[in-house]
């Protein structure tokens, strides 16, 4: 078997470029394997998709698909439809992208330590942050099982990135896992869940708009990951947590120990190079990756034109709730944070690697028919999803109280000139 030799002008800088590529995943892998050989009152739920109220526009002019009604095709039907090789895990080349990721961050931490220009921190601030974001969704599928069959290198290589930007490996692994198992559930669902009518109008004024008024949702996971959402309690950094079996308490605490680890030796480092030095190096990516996970997440449960249901009961099974979770678009940045964009066959099927969403995607939309909702191409920037982000801030606040089908509903008055208080 011949080998896929790296050309000599991809060496340095311009290799990691190369590398930014699938095909220069690809090639290094195969390298590598050769040389080894709402309202202020209760308000019953409308429909969205018969008319048009509450701010829902129809999707191609099509307003008779009913979204909420249980799908005419099996979870296996859709299973079936993927290509076989797409559930297949690849160690090395999920390393791959590991090395691949690690190696910029490097790069960007040297070449802005050695400029150190005012006019050029913003454009590490934004670039790093985002390189940040990627190690969040490697730590991810490590999480998921989808780097590889072996857990002892999942866990090593979880926790290693993850700590390293803050995050407690098994404790958010654990919680993630349980919004995966109920997505799409008022209740036990885990992450951007809504809040019920009742748990809405306890809090106050100042907490409602605090919550739907942007920029301070793009800083919640922090707050999340020590206090979770409004109506739960427990934190993500204490074994005896809620969120946590007994079994699980040693898991936490040594995540919790390695994010503790991380704290020590970044206020370690800013004793010795100062703390200027490490805000600028580090603080201000790791608010950049804050943000780019609350927005993308956030985006992946919420701003359909066409309003996405919410159940409960007997009316929830896994199959309806993973068909409520959004594809988005991101243009070239798709491929830097690992195709996390490609959200509903991951929510169904969180063990496949990311580096076969694409193709499962393709392969399983045939099936799914209109409970796939195309996302909107973006330009080499997602300026586009601003707008639907802030436009669901204004219009997606809680959902009834009662109900085993449910649609978010808007509290007219939340940023109206006079911020009455709910009855």
């Amino acid at each position: 078997m011949a080998s896929r030799v790296i050309p000599s002008s991809q060496c340095g800088l311009g290799s990691l470029l190369w590398l930014y590529t699938k095909k220069g995943i690809k090639d290094l892998t195969n390298t590598l394997v050769w040389t080894s050989s709402k309202t202020t009152t209760s308000v019953k739920p409308r429909s969205p998709f018969i008319e048009k109220g509450n701010g829902v526009e129809p999707v191609n002019g099509v307003l008779d698909f009913d979204p909420s009604a249980p799908p005419p095709f099996t979870i296996g039907e859709i299973r079936a439809a993927i290509p076989m090789h797409c559930w297949v895990k690849s160690p090395l080349r999920s390393l791959c992208y590991v090395v691949r990721d690690v190696a910029l961050v490097l790069v960007l931490v040297v070449a802005a330590a050695c400029f150190d220009n005012w006019l050029l921190w913003p454009f590490y601030w934004v670039f790093q942050g985002t390189m940040f974001w990627a190690l969040f969704v490697l730590g991810h599928d490590c999480g998921h099982g989808s780097f590889s069959d072996n857990k002892r290198l999942n866990s090593m290589v979880g926790h290693l990135l993850h700590s390293f930007i803050l995050v407690p490996y098994h404790g958010w692994r654990i919680s993630h896992k349980t919004h995966h198992q109920n997505h799409g559930h008022v209740e036990n669902d885990e992450s951007w869940h809504p809040m019920s009518e009742k748990i809405y109008k306890s809090m106050n004024d100042t907490s409602r708009k605090v919550r739907f008024t942007a920029p301070f949702p793009l800083l919640a996971y922090p707050v999340y990951l020590l206090f979770r959402t409004p109506g739960k309690s427990g934190s993500h950094f204490s074994p005896d947590s809620d969120l946590f079996q007994s079994s699980e308490r040693q898991d936490v605490i040594t995540s919790t120990l390695c994010w503790t680890i991380m704290v020590t030796l970044l206020v370690f480092s800013s004793c010795i190079w100062g703390p200027i030095t490490i805000f600028k190096l580090y603080v201000v990516p790791y608010l950049i990756f804050v943000m780019w996970l609350d927005f993308v997440t956030y985006l992946h449960h919420h701003g359909h034109q066409q309003k996405l249901p919410w159940y409960r009961g007997n009316e929830w099974s896994y199959l309806r709730g993973g068909l409520t979770t959004i594809d988005r678009d991101y243009g070239w940045i798709n491929n830097i944070h690992h195709n996390i964009e490609t959200h509903v066959i991951h929510h169904l099927f969180p063990q496949i690697p990311h580096y076969h969403l694409v193709e499962a995607t393709k392969a399983a939309k045939p099936v799914l028919g209109k409970y796939y909702r195309e996302p909107e191409k973006s330009w080499p920037l997602p300026f586009h999803l601003i707008k639907i982000f802030v436009r669901s801030l204004r219009q997606d606040h809680f959902v009834s109280d009662a109900g085993d089908i449910v649609f978010y509903q808007t509290d007219p008055d939340l940023f109206g000139s006079s911020n009455k208080k709910l009855n």
